[in-house]
């Protein structure tokens, strides 16, 4: 996944709570705008995000969403209010905002299941005070004002005017995000430790080894 160091863009203020992943990216049963309707150009992920909120019953946009207006439609940011990305594990709703060319969104508060599929695909979760969000959406809706810096090396949130916010993320997280990796890339950074213990484990145990083979060779080799 890409890494996520340093994002300055337009951020897009959408005023709505308890946001579900169903609304980011609809299920066919939830919202069939998102099986036909829409335009046929770009990314179908990004295509299909917030589709019912996006999208007339015809496919044409509709002028009252804000992703749908300029400068908001090159946003990277949104900043929303409280319990964004509830409802159910659908990791394609992260997939749809990528796909959008959202790289953070900002909140008070998170689903838990959306917030870790968010930390797994390079997309920088930030949770700051509700009356923070009020006042950086507030910022957000001068189309003038509404270019923001997220610096995830800092744990920072700048706004155009100056004011600057600081937001917690753990350690792992934070460093799986700054060098592009899920679960699966941060440990096979850890593959000649894991080597080494399972040749000792094999060493030691020769009975548990498949086949004769110790457990180290029948792993898989490390991707380019």
């Amino acid at each position: 996944m890409e890494p996520f160091t340093i994002l300055t863009a337009v951020a897009a203020p959408l005023p709505l709570a308890n946001i579900n992943t169903d609304d980011i990216f609809p299920s066919p049963a939830a919202n069939p705008i998102r099986t036909g309707g829409a335009p046929t150009s770009g990314d179908q992920m990004g295509r299909n995000a917030f589709a019912a909120l996006r999208w007339n019953t015809d496919g044409t946009p509709r002028p009252d969403f804000v992703l749908n207006r300029a400068p908001y439609d090159e946003a990277a940011i949104i900043v929303a209010l409280e319990n964004f990305g509830c409802g159910s594990s659908r990791e394609v709703a992260v997939w749809a905002l990528l796909g959008a060319g959202i790289r953070c969104v900002i909140a008070p508060s998170f689903g838990d299941i959306f917030f870790n599929n968010c930390c797994k695909n390079g997309l920088l979760p930030v949770r700051l005070s509700h009356d923070t969000v009020v006042r950086l959406m507030s910022l957000a809706g001068d189309p003038a004002r509404a270019v923001v810096t997220v610096d995830l090396t800092t744990q920072r949130v700048s706004t155009s005017d100056g004011d600057v916010y600081s937001f917690d993320i753990d350690l792992y997280r934070r460093g799986c995000l700054l060098q592009g990796l899920n679960e699966v890339g941060e440990t096979l950074l850890r593959r000649d430790a894991i080597e080494r213990f399972e040749s000792a484990y094999d060493a030691r145990r020769p009975w548990v080894a498949h086949s004769g083979v110790p457990i180290s060779q029948n792993r898989p080799s490390a991707p380019p």
